[in-house]
């Protein structure tokens, strides 16, 4: 497998990439590695990284729209030890979570090809793999079919709905909207919403720790 950092294998976002590093050149503009805890049992998989957000500063949802709902609603479940996160350098720690994305370059318009989620999947699932996480909260139908894909589970055994629990073979998967702008200005996901699929992925993990 190629190593992350130096990951070209989708032309197009490589291109991309090349392209934005030239117009902001103090940007992170390459593929973004996942954050947090090294043993966490949860794994939060996003989409992909946002141009003035992970594109920028390397980190997961930082720096963007969805990043104080997400770290905000961490912080308050007790997996965060701030309530945002602003920088890579700001002190921030994640506890027993550790954050992806499904696609780790920032792609045009924010959205990634089936092709390039199908080919970024080798890294997502060497991921789960070496994390071995009890409980993967996935944000968005696209990052849910992605840890599908990545199991080698056919995607339409397990269709995506906003608070799903989907006891899979190793894990246990919950559904969340993606924390995204559009979705919170359009009342699509409101706050309390995400706090209370959290607060599930939080009670799952216990759970799967009895089951299994």
């Amino acid at each position: 497998m190629q190593a992350l950092s130096g990951c070209r294998q989708c032309d197009r976002l490589a291109s991309f990439l090349d392209q934005v590093r030239q117009d902001h050149p103090t940007y992170f503009c390459a593929p973004v590695p996942p954050f947090g805890d090294a043993r966490a049992k949860l794994l939060v998989v996003g989409l992909a990284p946002g141009l003035h957000g992970a594109n920028a500063t390397g980190r997961p949802f930082t720096g963007d729209a969805c990043s104080d709902l997400l770290y905000g609603t961490l912080h308050a479940h007790g997996f965060s030890s701030q309530p945002q996160s602003l920088g890579v350098n700001d002190g921030l720690q994640l506890r027993n979570c550790r954050i992806t994305n499904a696609v780790k370059c920032l792609p045009p318009a924010n959205k990634p090809t089936g092709a390039e989620v199908e080919r970024c999947g080798m890294h997502l699932r060497g991921e789960i793999q070496g994390l071995a996480p009890s409980v993967i909260l996935a944000l968005g139908a696209v990052s849910h079919q992605a840890v599908l894909k990545a199991l080698e589970i056919r995607v339409g055994r397990f269709p995506f709905g906003h608070g799903r629990l989907h006891d899979l073979p190793s894990l246990t998967l919950v559904d969340s909207y993606h924390p995204s702008r559009y979705n919170v200005n359009t009342g699509r996901l409101t706050p309390e919403m995400f706090h209370a699929v959290v607060g599930v992925a939080k009670g799952a993990i216990g759970q799967g720790a009895l089951a299994r």
